[in-house]
């Protein structure tokens, strides 16, 4: 990396666990071989979450956003990002003492007031 770190990229620990799922993704398919490393990748995406800013404005110093934007696509569809925050979610059980899958869940709901069907509420019953 020849670039000035910014305080959204990878931790060398973070990339490490990420590895596994990342690395062999990288050299899949035909076509000519990578030449960005996925670790830059993550890191743009990183900084487009942390700082909020569009595609076009990532820095000049990470790669292309048309580079960024098609391994997002990739990696969402064919369910990359899925094996990257079940490797997460595990690692997190782990260090907090718990089995790595969960064996419950807890659903929530929320109820809202409506105006009954029987109610007249006008052409613009908000106001």
């Amino acid at each position: 990396m020849g670039r000035r770190a910014y305080p959204s990229d990878l931790t060398d620990a973070q990339g490490a666990q990420l590895e596994p799922q990342l690395r062999d993704r990288d050299a899949e398919g035909p076509g000519r071989p990578p030449t960005i490393a996925w670790r830059e990748i993550v890191n743009a995406l990183l900084y487009l979450k942390q700082t909020g800013c569009g595609w076009h404005y990532l820095p000049h110093d990470l790669p292309a956003r048309s580079t960024v934007h098609y391994y997002f696509a990739k990696w969402t569809a064919d369910g990359t990002w899925e094996a990257v925050l079940r490797v997460l979610r595990e690692a997190s059980r782990r260090r907090a003492g718990r089995e790595p899958q969960p064996t419950a869940g807890i659903m929530d709901r929320q109820t809202v007031k409506t105006a009954g069907a029987t109610v007249a509420v006008g052409w613009d019953g908000g106001k």
